[in-house]
């Protein structure tokens, strides 16, 4: 991508009524644009952004079998009745409406009633099973309170997966199956390492779940930590976990984090609620065993930024940088140079910014360190006769001279 061909400009100040430092600097960078409080558009360097998270999602709900779908937005109260959920008590972050004709709708917060409603459409028999689908969608949530950016939203990008079984077995171990999958992705993500599995509450879900808690001082949580024995509690059932999993509460440690996905086991509650049914082998009508799985996608983009950004601005881990190569054109004689070396970054795949604009060296360098694209190539006059472009790593600040040989070879 040309830069003078972007619509989008870097700002110096993000708006004054933005407190989130993840939403300062994507605004600020041009990543997307705040609507209202707790509502963000997200423009192309933001969309590619939350493309490369989906894509890395995707592959990995592949690989454990599960089917992508989108399902509406719009849902039937009827549907949202049958468990009790359509009650604002039950539930406080319903957005509702009417249509023309009076019928009362509600804006999808989640999918499992609906995803259970279309399933019985379906299963009939075990030989059906299991099933597992996914979607990524835009979800919409009345929060009291949207203070976070991206981190928490009125709407935001979420992936949803749910997965239906004839065996409480059969959903055991599809369920490990899926942490597995979650950590093969937040590992991809870059931030891997300081991601757990969490014991948690399952509120307006199920009674308990397993979150996936990232540490991150911009987070909501606390969680309690046995680094040995990898075991993390949320705060919130403490006591519970504590006597259940038989840890030492004083061997824990107490960190904030930021709440990057979960996963529910429901058994056959929803099933039994709402008669999601199948025949057995012997012809017995049996209850389906049932778990539900999400990822923020938005969310952990907003996590990714908190966790890494620096004074200059963003930084982007490698596999989901909206770009790998931020290419800097400095004077008036190596423009063609620069012109060729785009060409060549662009036809071995190496995903591209060129900052060809009309603009001094320093706001160049400063939008490159801004947008935090992973290397800064910076092709001058001053270099033209030694053949060697100037490589800058964002994350370290390390820099070599590389030929374009040297450096697309490094790259790829």
């Amino acid at each position: 991508m040309r830069l003078s061909k972007n619509f989008t400009r870097t700002i110096k100040q993000a708006p004054a009524d933005e407190v989130a430092r993840n939403a300062q600097l994507l605004i600020r960078a041009g990543y997307v644009h705040k609507t209202m409080a707790g509502v963000y558009s997200y423009l192309p360097l933001g969309l590619k952004v939350v493309e490369n998270i989906k894509q890395i999602v995707r592959e990995e709900m592949n690989k454990i079998d599960s089917q992508e779908l989108v399902m509406s937005t719009l849902q039937r109260k009827e549907t949202w009745q049958e468990t009790g959920r359509w009650s604002d008590e039950l539930v406080d972050v319903w957005f509702k409406s009417k249509l023309q004709d009076g019928t009362e709708v509600g804006f999808g917060w989640t999918h499992e009633e609906p995803i259970v409603d279309l399933l019985r459409n379906y299963l009939k028999s075990y030989k059906d099973l299991p099933i597992s689908v996914y979607q990524f969608q835009n979800k919409l949530r009345n929060e009291l309170r949207a203070k976070s950016g991206i981190m928490r939203g009125r709407e935001f990008v979420m992936k949803d997966m749910y997965s239906v079984h004839a065996s409480k077995e059969d959903l055991d171990k599809y369920y490990n199956a899926a942490i597995e999958a979650y950590k093969r992705c937040y590992d991809r993500f870059g931030i891997g390492d300081e991601t757990y599995v969490t014991f948690a509450s399952g509120g307006a879900f199920t009674k308990f779940s397993h979150e996936f808690q990232t540490i991150c001082d911009a987070g909501e949580d606390y969680i309690y930590l046995h680094r040995g024995k990898n075991i993390a509690v949320n705060e919130e059932v403490l006591d519970d976990a504590v006597k259940e999993l038989g840890i030492n509460r004083s061997e824990l440690e107490r960190v904030k984090t930021a709440e990057v996905g979960n996963i529910f086991n429901f058994g056959t509650q929803k099933s039994e609620e709402m008669r999601l049914v199948f025949t057995d082998a012997e012809g017995v009508e049996q209850y389906a065993y049932m778990g539900s799985y999400g990822i923020g996608i938005t969310r952990v983009m907003g996590v990714i930024v908190e966790k890494f950004a620096d004074d200059k601005g963003l930084v982007w881990p490698e596999n989901i940088a909206p770009a790998k190569v931020y290419l800097v054109q400095i004077g008036s004689q190596s423009r063609a140079t620069a012109d060729e070396l785009y060409q060549k970054l662009q036809s071995a795949g190496i995903e591209t910014i060129y900052d060809d604009r009309d603009e001094r060296p320093g706001v160049k360098f400063a939008d490159a360190e801004l947008l935090g694209i992973p290397y800064r190539v910076t092709v001058s006059d001053r270099l033209l006769d030694d053949g060697k472009w100037e490589v800058s790593t964002r994350q370290t600040g390390e820099q070599r001279l590389l030929t374009a040989d040297e450096l697309l070879a490094t790259l790829n």
